[in-house]
């Protein structure tokens, strides 16, 4: 009898279809999984990254197998697949997972903030490095813009006939103070603390001022009828 008619005989099937049935060999659990394999799981957290921080972050994973560029999201670097990644002489330590944040000038000169991540394979062996470039020039131009816009140096102190009679600035002045020295803001005032600081504020001086009241009570955001109501009291045991 053919090898085919005992296969035939064996599987109840013609032999082209047992054969084509075979399953595809699966890895055992002590051989090494292909480091491609494994890199390929990164390159959806990659994309995740950029689409977070867009436009200025480009993450590029590395193969340290083959030394080569396997992905990159948001290319700003210019790099391409395939590329050479030059990291052959680097030794990683058993217990290194992140190196950075370090700063590197970009091929256009620009400054690029990175951290690199070590991808290792289930055996602990380093298989490839996940690199997150940030690039911070818009950033520091921002931030230069802010800091003229924002600079104190052309400031002159205010002028005291303009303010000598300002009770909505010597009110702001005072508010801030109180609520700073009790570690509060605005949002965080109860009833009692708001009570507490009309208080103050009248002890002040400060609803001399013709629209003083009205002005609290916007600020505190309650009503003008509550401020009057707690301003007569204060007045009223003040004359007793």
């Amino acid at each position: 009898m053919t090898k085919a008619r005992n296969l035939k005989i064996a599987s109840g099937q013609p032999a082209e279809l047992a054969v084509k049935a075979r399953p595809k060999r699966a890895l055992k659990r002590n051989e090494p999984q292909p480091s491609a394999e494994l890199l390929a799981r990164y390159r959806a957290i990659a994309d995740g990254i950029v689409l977070l921080f867009p436009p200025y972050t480009e993450v590029v994973i590395h193969d340290l197998g083959t030394q080569t560029v396997v992905h990159v999201a948001n290319n700003q670097s210019k790099r391409e697949l395939g590329d050479e990644s030059s990291l052959d002489d680097i030794e990683f330590d058993p217990d290194e997972s992140v190196i950075g944040p370090y700063e590197k000038l970009g091929w256009d000169g620009r400054k690029i903030r990175s951290v690199s991540i070590v991808v290792r394979s289930d055996a602990g062996q380093a298989i490839g490095v996940m690199c997150i470039n940030f690039h911070i020039a818009a950033l520091e131009q921002a931030r230069q813009a802010l800091d003229l816009l924002l600079s104190s140096t052309a400031l002159q102190p205010q002028p005291e006939k303009l303010f000598q009679d300002d009770w909505q600035e010597r009110v702001n002045i005072f508010l801030n103070h109180w609520l700073q020295e009790r570690k509060l803001t605005l949002s965080m005032l109860t009833r009692e603390h708001k009570r507490t600081l009309i208080e103050a504020l009248h002890e002040e001086g400060a609803f001399k001022g013709k629209s003083a009241a009205n002005y609290v009570a916007k600020v505190l955001s309650i009503g003008r009828a509550t401020v009057f109501n707690y301003l007569k009291e204060l007045r009223a045991t003040t004359d007793e």
